[in-house]
């Protein structure tokens, strides 16, 4: 079975989605902590940094928000022009309009951009692109050369759209109707440009619960199961903006608590070790730095009954799922590397890859396989949003600072020459 649910109780809202009965996305929100991806301010250059060709921007938060050059260029600007320096577009002082790109760190602030973007059921606005876009997951040939027309029949004063997977079948009624409210918002936005004070919050993205349902459910979703009276009322008033008919769906469930879910209590359990244990017998190891993920496979107890290359490419295969799962569920981003077991035989590593690139569709925060290194490791990018599951979890141990090893005495201990 398929579901979403949402456990709400305490100050905190769980959110996930279950799909054939596995935890695969999960997500949790603490009412006194603010989520700031997707949010629009009006912010103020507080230090402009040539010599790294980015600035920092006073968004009225802890730590000041992070603009890089590419994500500042005006509309029409390319990032290829070499003459284009980050003090000739803004200016210490100067109020701006920004959205949080990426949620803030412990060491750093938000990521943030001047290429507003706005989300809908079926669309996304792009205000600074001109651009009529189909997402990568619409292949049907004629679907897309639809959209694309229905893109240039709406497009008002040069602003593009992406159309999201689930614009596919979609009346050109419907996809009009969302153009002109997401145009509506941006020119609300606009209008903030000269309004005190400074900083400011001038658009807030949906919380978290109406946002998986907006950019999640679908036609296999069988259920979305909530145990909050209020924010059941909440989801079926904003339904028309984030699922039409959504109500057919929506339970409420009083007595719903994910701690007597065991399929759910042993995904969260599994996101949160070392080592995740497959079916076979082998096992995934999984470790989460600051430069990267590493991901390595190993057959463990699992011998196989034909012979070692089948062993190999049985145990692959099963990682490949479970790896696309594991990224999913722990919202790892950024570069991820992938030690598989060692095959031999060429169309053995292609049903490998291919099997791994048809899990990674499922993502909807898509992972990007780059190739395979000389040594035989898969290389991924996978774009970060918010901070990995973990982190709202897992604190750096004060003993071994993060080494997972503690360091033995050498002054005392007898060293044998």
């Amino acid at each position: 079975m398929n579901y979403i649910f949402i456990d709400s109780r305490n100050g905190i809202e769980k959110v996930g989605i279950v799909e054939d009965n596995k935890l695969v996305e999960f997500y949790i929100d603490y009412q006194d902590y603010r989520k700031l991806a997707g949010n629009i301010y009006r912010g103020r250059v507080v230090n402009v940094l040539p010599g790294m060709e980015a600035a920092f921007i006073d968004i009225g938060e802890d730590k000041k928000a992070y603009l890089y050059i590419k994500n500042a260029l005006p509309k029409g600007v390319k990032f290829k022009d070499k003459n284009i320096r980050i003090n000739d577009i803004i200016k210490n002082g100067q109020d701006i309009i920004v959205q949080v790109l990426k949620e803030a760190s412990e060491n750093k602030g938000s990521k943030v951009t001047t290429h507003i973007t706005l989300p809908g059921r079926f669309i996304v606005l792009t205000p600074f692109s001109s651009k009529i876009n189909i997402s990568r997951k619409i292949k049907d040939e004629d679907q897309i050369k639809n959209l694309k027309e229905i893109g240039k029949r709406m497009q008002q004063d040069d602003i593009g759209v992406i159309f999201r997977t689930k614009s596919k079948g979609i009346e050109e009624e419907l996809l009009n109707d969302e153009y002109n409210r997401l145009i509506k918002i941006f020119r609300k936005i606009q209008r903030e440009k000269s309004f005190l004070p400074c900083p400011k919050l001038i658009y807030k993205e949906m919380a978290l619960s109406h946002k998986i349902i907006r950019d999640a459910f679908n036609e296999k979703i069988d259920k979305v199961i909530v145990n909050d009276e209020e924010k059941y009322n909440s989801l079926l008033n904003f339904q028309d903006l984030i699922y039409p008919n959504l109500e057919k769906k929506l339970f409420y469930d009083k007595d719903f608590n994910i701690k007597f879910r065991t399929n759910i209590n042993e995904g969260i359990k599994t996101a949160l070790g070392r080592k995740v244990y497959l079916k076979s017998g082998g096992y995934i190891v999984i470790d989460e730095t600051e430069a990267l993920t590493a991901i390595d496979v190993n057959t463990g107890k699992f011998t196989g009954s034909k012979n070692l290359e089948d062993t190999v490419v049985t145990t692959n295969l099963e990682a490949a799922e479970e790896i696309s799962r594991q990224i999913r569920l722990r919202d790892i981003s950024g570069i991820i590397i992938i030690d598989f077991i060692d095959m031999k035989d060429s169309n053995d590593i292609s049903l490998v890859l291919n099997k791994l690139e048809e899990y990674l569709r499922l993502d909807r925060n898509k992972a990007n396989i780059v190739g395979i290194t000389k040594l035989g490791l898969v290389e991924l990018t996978r774009k970060k949003i918010r901070n990995s599951f973990g982190s709202n979890f897992l604190k750096e141990c004060p003993n071994c600072k993060g080494k997972g090893k503690i360091l033995e005495s050498f002054i005392d201990k007898p060293i044998n020459i």
